[in-house]
């Protein structure tokens, strides 16, 4: 088990910071934070607390860090079902509804699907019922070839942004099972790319959108995330509200009539 300073020092490089500039951020010595990272000062808990915000460690992560010092884990991991997490649970639930008809996610931090507020069912037309059965992986059900992958129109600049999104979650969590995840969803067929047209889409350069065939159809979204400003609850720190906008006014219309 790895001392409490040799995890400050991994995260600290992770974020391609020095001593110095950690220090600086932190508002302590150079010296201090050389002598808890080597083990020669035990630092409090409100001093690890202190250098993981400064940081950005994952809320996760903070727990490790504060046994690893020998003290208790201060923050807790609830059900989003649990009572407790009531008023963030009814918060989530109102964005999904209210988001109708356009389709919203609640994804955990391995883009699980943990909430969803069912929207335009025809999408999943043809995709495996493998890969509907819970937990349902957004990045699997998106990118597998029995997933929505054959009917996404612009899969080569859909895929190249999941991918993009999912490693730099990994360079902020170092998360191994999110490194797995990316090494699966390489193994999947990739689209042949021809010179000088990667990142291309008929939509104007100013978001990535999602476009997806439905029938004889083709339609286009954007996508938003969510996520709680000041969660101290681990489940909550980890999920995000995936929402999906039409991208066009074709698309507005196609998915009010596909509704009603």
């Amino acid at each position: 088990m790895l001392a409490v300073g040799d995890h400050l020092r991994e995260w600290r490089q992770r974020r391609r910071m020095s001593q110095l500039d950690l220090a600086c951020e932190a508002e302590i010595s150079a010296r201090h934070l050389s002598f808890v990272e080597t083990g020669r000062s035990t630092p409090s808990r409100e001093m690890i607390l202190h250098l993981a915000e400064q940081l950005e460690i994952p809320v996760r992560e903070r727990n490790i860090l504060l046994v690893a010092a020998g003290y208790a884990p201060v923050f807790s991991e609830r059900s989003l079902d649990d009572p407790q997490l009531g008023a963030a649970r009814a918060a989530i639930d109102q964005i999904l509804e209210g988001h109708k008809p356009y389709p919203a996610f609640a994804i955990d931090r391995r883009w699980n699907i943990v909430a969803s507020n069912g929207a335009l069912m025809s999408m999943y037309e043809g995709v495996a019922a493998e890969l509907m059965q819970p937990p349902i992986n957004a990045m699997r059900l998106s990118l597998h070839p029995k997933g929505l992958a054959p009917r996404i129109a612009n899969l080569a600049e859909w895929r190249a942004h999941l991918l993009a999104r999912l490693r730099h979650q990994i360079d902020l969590t170092a998360d191994p099972e999110l490194v797995e995840l990316i090494r699966e969803l390489q193994t999947y067929p990739a689209p042949r790319v021809l010179p000088g047209r990667a990142g291309t889409s008929r939509s104007p350069g100013v978001i990535v959108p999602f476009q997806l065939r439905i029938g004889e159809a083709v339609l286009s979204f954007f996508s938003t995330t969510m996520v709680f400003g000041t969660p101290i609850d681990i489940t909550l720190s980890e999920l995000a509200v995936e929402s999906f906008f039409p991208a066009d006014a074709e698309t507005a219309a196609l998915v009010r009539d596909m509704a009603a």
